[in-house]
């Protein structure tokens, strides 16, 4: 499920001067992973400007500071981190980058100075795949964390002591904040604008930017085929092609899909399992819902016709199915993201 803030109003430290939020820099990050959040605090600021209360002081910060190239060819000035000892520094920030990997090689430095920083800020958040940076600082040993949904496994495999959950736009443990994909750390900040600001600030900062408060759904948000082919299910892709073909048909069981696969059914539910992480129940509803979504959003049909088309048997069942994955209705679906 997502991790979503409940009516937490205003926080309780004081507000009497601008919080200090310090964006992490470093080569290669993602403008995006940056931009986004700090655009969300810099439209919270001007809010509460408005209101006669300080908002933020953001500052985009580097070990050494000076100019800093990220992987879309922008540069971006920062200052360097040594300078912000004495700041009193209330958030963290870590952007990901979309050569992680590298990243953690090179960033090793800056690793240590957000392990001994994040003691003393009142909390610590990433963007996207940021979170291996948190993982790498140890931040997230025994936590539950979010991260782009093509880099959960990678995540998982490298950190093992971080509960990775696949789903979360975003997720706060403790002081802790990790969110999922890129635009996922835009949800993330105007949480936590409204975990400081309150309500109203926050909805006002999402009706400026034209984003949801809160977005419906996880980010499961992406397709189902596509996710399956990049995993190791290469046995499986013409399985799948069948499968997308016939949806309409409510009676895709394991006997069946085994037949369809040229295997007995004991073996399949087991090798299927293993190579794409699901059972091929949870991998035939999830192509129904992705089947609904796409006629939800393109598709004059009425809602009892979908959910008949895509298998689910009638219009309950596929209301289920989609606040079970998307915490929203086929028909507020249809309503947020017909076209």
């Amino acid at each position: 499920m997502n991790e979503m803030i409940q009516d937490v109003g205003v926080a309780t430290e004081s507000m009497s001067r601008p919080r200090t939020l310090v964006f992490l820099a470093y080569p290669q990050m993602g403008l995006l992973d940056l931009t986004g959040a700090q655009t969300v605090f810099w439209a919270a600021t001007k809010a509460m400007a408005e209101r006669g209360l300080p908002g933020y002081a953001m500052h985009t910060a580097s070990l050494a500071g000076g100019l800093m190239r990220t992987a879309e060819g922008l540069v971006v000035d920062t200052c360097a981190l040594d300078r912000l000892d004495g700041a009193g520094i209330d958030t963290l920030i870590v952007p990901g980058a979309p050569d992680i990997r590298q990243a953690m090689i090179d960033c090793v430095d800056l690793v240590a100075w957000l392990r001994a920083a994040s003691l003393k800020a009142r909390r610590t958040a990433s963007v996207c795949s940021g979170t291996f940076l948190m993982a790498q600082a140890g931040l997230l040993d025994g936590r539950r964390a979010a991260t782009h949904w093509a880099m959960c496994d990678l995540l998982r495999s490298r950190f093992p002591l971080v509960e990775v959950d696949l789903d979360a736009i975003f997720v706060q443990q403790d002081a802790v904040w990790t969110s999922a994909g890129v635009s996922a750390g835009i949800d993330m900040a105007l949480a936590l604008v409204e975990a400081d600001c309150g309500r109203d600030v926050a909805l006002q900062v999402a009706r400026e930017l034209v984003v949801f408060l809160k977005r419906p759904g996880g980010q499961a948000q992406f397709s189902q085929m596509l996710q399956l082919q990049m995993q190791d299910s290469a046995g499986f892709d013409e399985l799948h092609v069948w499968i997308a073909e016939h949806l309409d048909d409510t009676h895709l069981t394991i006997d069946r899909l085994a037949q369809q696969a040229g295997m007995s059914p004991r073996n399949f539910a087991r090798v299927y399992k293993r190579q794409t992480g699901r059972t091929p129940a949870k991998a035939v509803e999830l192509f129904r819902l992705e089947a609904a979504r796409r006629q939800l959003e393109d598709s004059p049909r009425n809602i009892d016709q979908i959910a008949r088309s895509c298998g689910f048997g009638d219009e309950d069942r596929m209301r289920n199915t989609f606040q079970r994955h998307l915490a929203i209705s086929p028909r507020d679906y249809r309503n947020r993201f017909s076209r």
